[in-house]
């Protein structure tokens, strides 16, 4: 009988006792760990463990064994006439296996006041230091601190595999009015594996990754992983000082795209086990000698924020913290970027904060509730994709989105990201028909909070990381994407141009002979050129899902096919713009880019394939070696056409100005398979011209129709082409020629 009283005593209330019990407290150390109970003047002490047969108290050098005060697992024991709290290690037993630790009930918060203000204002520019899994010391205990927010949960629970994967062993507790739960469980490390247990307001329940994981279990499992905070010793100081001096955007940058997973170039072993991955650190070295080998400035990495999808590309994100598993671990990755640094390449990420997939274990209705998401579909999906939209009107969103940039920045030195999808952010009726979406305050179909995002991302961004490069892929005529924010831009370095690539790629598929009722396609982009800061882009998206690899896409026989992407790579290179290319383009892939496989290395083996990537590889280095090709890419300045009028015989003629108008390049152009002799054209300068380039070279495959290596330009009475002097030359057929006074 006195027993059965003491049991009663050491019950919490019946409501609090109930919801502990169906895992929807959102307090459980208000009746879990010690307290002082004021009615029994006595500290009180209770533990929850199912799995325990036995839980003991140690404490002052003295071991007592808890009272199983409820078969569901719930312990308590007594201390009576003590009032000052003390410090104590339980030790549970579970049946062969015991385990001595702190509860995890004695430890207070471990977010502070001001780290909650400025999440819920969306003001947190380092939370990814705090939500999440924390190996910390917590007053001298080493273990994990838990952070989630789930406002609308009605419990969450911590588990892994320390705790058998039940959530009512390590109950969270929610802090104040934040929305956020948190937990510290000592004895947990590195390496230990975890997601959510979540409770919702209908009693279902469910897991969910860690949206702000470091790491994540390869797919197709999904665990969150337990990392050390910045463990890497960087060794790119050169780099990231330089980086920070150089904010002109007018630089050199040749990006070579790729996708990690199917690159597998020289260097590495070519065949790989399926299921298997080259790892961060192998591709280090084999990318970035080959990157330099072929001269460009920079590369830019499909996502590689942890994804369950191989097809998606990286392009239906889960773990946005996490750079994925298949290549190794966040060290791994550090490494990746560090040997780039050193060897003097930049790293971009392509970065996707439009949209995110449904899958169940993600953010979609993470705490039961639309939360990072709109509820109304109508603002809340992209139906063409299948994926949610994220509220970029919630501040806690905004914070997890803008500090998952920075968090790419800071952590692993990331030297730009390339913004995907930003049409679709900026557009409420983005592919939507008509009914299917909710116009703003003003009734249009402008994102405002979408606009605010992009502005507020991109100048905390710069404020932070001077030099780093912000590019917008975005494919409408939205005004002053590239313009800053104080100008009334939306404050991104460069914008991809897509109008530039669709007409130029249109008008190369014509064949020769119907190319001059379509001439303005191809010059049109000059119209415009100068409104944005451009970059020209062949990326993956123009090789993949029946459009053909850029070679198939050219018309004619095999030596036209490659004398026309020869003409079009001359033209891309020679335009206004940064410059960017798909993996494979540089070695004139026949098919289209396969994700499941590897890129066509083979095909090196054949004279013309191999003859395009030396092309490519000369072509990169007159690129950086001639000032005029990018110091005045965005200014009409920089831009001057000899005859872009020339639609007859479909030749194009240009002249590319540096800043003091003492280095230009010319170059010409000739879009027919027919040799054209005794060409004339105006030049802005009198003198030497040499020939620096030509597509039809016999070493890049051509047939070597080909002018003397130096010109002498010829004074006119009357101004030619609106120059004072004139060259004759023998433009190649489906050729480029290139031209700068010496």
């Amino acid at each position: 009988m006195k027993k059965e009283i003491l049991k009663s005593e050491l019950l919490p209330e019946s409501s609090t006792l109930t919801a502990l019990l169906s895992q929807t407290i959102k307090n459980p150390h208000a009746i879990l760990g010690m307290h002082y109970d004021e009615g029994l003047n006595s500290i009180i002490v209770r533990c929850y463990d199912p799995f325990a047969v036995k839980v003991e108290i140690i404490a002052d050098n003295t071991k007592v064994e808890m009272i199983k005060i409820l078969e569901d697992g719930l312990f308590a024991y007594k201390f009576p006439r003590r009032k000052k709290l003390f410090d104590y290690t339980l030790e549970k037993t579970f049946g062969d296996s015991s385990l001595i630790t702190k509860d995890p009930y004695s430890f207070l918060p471990g977010l502070g006041d001001l780290d909650l203000y400025l999440f819920n204002k969306g003001e947190h520019q380092e939370i990814y230091n705090i939500m999440g899994a924390k190996p910390i010391e917590n007053n001298g205990t080493q273990g994990v601190l838990f952070s989630v927010w789930g406002p609308n949960a009605e419990g969450i629970a911590v588990v892994g595999d320390f705790n058998c994967w039940d959530g009512r062993r390590h109950l969270m507790r929610q802090i104040g009015s934040s929305g956020i739960w948190d937990l510290f469980i000592p004895c947990l490390k590195a390496g230990d594996k975890y997601k959510f247990e979540i409770k919702d307001k209908s009693g279902n329940s469910f897991l969910k990754l860690d949206p702000y994981a470091f790491q994540v279990e390869k797919r197709p499992n999904n665990a969150g992983i337990i990392t050390e905070k910045k463990v890497y010793s960087w060794s790119d100081d050169e780099w990231m000082h330089a980086r920070e001096k150089n904010t002109d955007l007018n630089k050199p940058v040749n990006v070579y795209e790729v996708h990690l997973a199917s690159w597998r170039g020289p260097g590495l072993r070519e065949i790989v086990e399926e299921e298997d991955f080259h790892n961060y650190r192998e591709l280090a070295h084999a990318l970035a000698d080959y990157v330099i080998d072929m001269g460009y400035t920079h590369i830019e990495l499909l996502p590689i924020a942890e994804h369950p999808l191989d097809q998606s590309w990286g392009y239906q994100i889960t773990g946005f913290f996490a750079p994925t598993s298949r290549y190794g671990t966040p060290d791994d990755f550090a490494y990746f970027v560090n040997h780039f640094h050193n060897k003097g390449i930049g790293v971009i990420l392509d970065w996707v904060p439009a949209h995110f997939p449904k899958d169940a274990f993600s953010l979609g209705r993470f705490d039961g509730s639309a939360l990072y998401e709109h509820a109304d579909p109508k603002q809340g999906e992209h139906r063409d994709w299948g994926t949610y939209i994220f509220n970029y009107g919630r501040c806690e969103v905004r914070n997890f989105l803008i500090s998952n940039a920075l968090y790419w920045l800071d952590y692993f030195h990331i030297d730009g990201l390339r913004v995907d999808a930003v049409a679709s952010m900026l557009y409420l009726d983005y592919s939507k028909e008509d009914g299917d979406w909710i116009p703003n305050e003003y009734g249009g179909n402008e994102n405002l909070d979408a606009i605010s995002f992009l502005k507020e991302l991109n100048e905390i961004t710069h404020k932070l990381y001077p030099g780093i490069l912000m590019i917008a892929e975005e494919s409408t005529a939205w005004p002053m994407v590239s313009r800053p924010v104080y100008l009334g831009g939306l404050g991104f370095d460069y914008k991809w141009n897509m109008g530039w690539m669709h007409d130029s790629l249109e008008y190369y598929q014509n064949e020769p002979i119907f190319r001059s009722y379509h001439h303005g396609v191809l010059t049109f982009s000059l119209l415009y050129a100068h409104s944005e800061n451009y970059v020209l882009p062949f990326s993956h998206d123009e090789v993949v899902h029946g459009k053909k690899s850029l070679l198939d896409k050219m018309p004619g026989d095999p030596w036209q096919k490659f004398a026309n992407l020869r003409a079009l790579y001359s033209y891309m290179m020679t335009h206004p713009g940064k410059k960017l290319l798909f993996m494979g383009g540089e070695i004139a892939q026949w098919t289209e880019w396969n994700s499941d496989g590897g890129l066509d290395w083979n095909l090196l083996e054949y004279n013309n394939h191999k003859s395009i990537q030396n092309m490519i590889k000369d072509l990169n280095q007159i690129y950086k070696d001639n000032i005029a090709l990018w110091e005045n890419d965005f200014s009409t300045e920089g831009f001057a056409w000899i005859d872009g009028g020339d639609f007859e015989q479909s030749i194009v003629s240009y002249i590319r100005w540096d800043k003091n108008k003492n280095k230009p390049i010319v170059t010409i152009i000739n879009l027919t398979p027919v040799v054209r002799n005794g060409y004339t054209i105006g030049v802005p300068k009198n003198g030497n011209w040499e020939e620096i380039f030509n597509s039809d070279n016999i070493i890049y495959g051509g047939s070597n129709v080909k002018n003397e290596n130096v010109m002498s330009s010829k004074s006119v009475s009357e101004m030619y082409h609106g120059q004072m002097d004139t060259i004759q030359l023998t433009l190649p057929p489906l050729g480029a020629v290139v031209l700068r006074p010496c």
